[in-house]
């Protein structure tokens, strides 16, 4: 009977961590989607609710560190429009309790944005609170 027991509560347990785990995955895939899906779709308001208010976009341009508000670059940037003539992809997420990254590659016909994000789990929604990016040209 207390072998029993213990099983069904290792198995319970185990299924908790693991359907908690998958839960959060899918969050972080669709927090990561919103800020894709936008900026395929030229759609700010969409992309928004990727990210954090205070979140930040860092990046080298011409050689020197540059450190913007995220939102507010976007705001600048995504207009309505035709959709983007790109292919976007999630390589990688990875979760460690309330905090994730995600490594996202968006290809354009001349080059290729490698997008890393990091995300914290705010309440039960996980949003982007930081990004990096690298411009990866074409090889021809």
């Amino acid at each position: 009977m207390k072998k029993t027991l213990f099983t069904l509560v290792f198995c319970l347990s185990t299924f908790s961590i693991l359907y908690s785990q998958n839960s959060d995955y899918q969050k972080v895939e669709k927090a990561v989607s919103f800020y894709l899906d936008g900026g395929t779709n030229n759609d700010f308001e969409m992309l928004k609710k990727a990210f954090h208010t205070n979140a930040t976009m860092k990046f080298i341009k011409k050689g020197e560190y540059t450190e913007v508000n995220a939102l507010e670059f976007f705001k600048k940037v995504i207009k309505p429009g035709p959709k983007q003539n790109r292919k976007t992809s999630i390589v990688d997420i990875n979760i460690s309790g309330n905090a994730a990254n995600a490594k996202l590659e968006i290809e354009y016909p001349e080059f290729t944005f490698i997008d890393y994000m990091n995300l914290l789990k705010i309440g039960d929604e996980w949003k982007v609170v930081s990004k990096i990016f690298y411009r990866k040209p074409k090889n021809n």
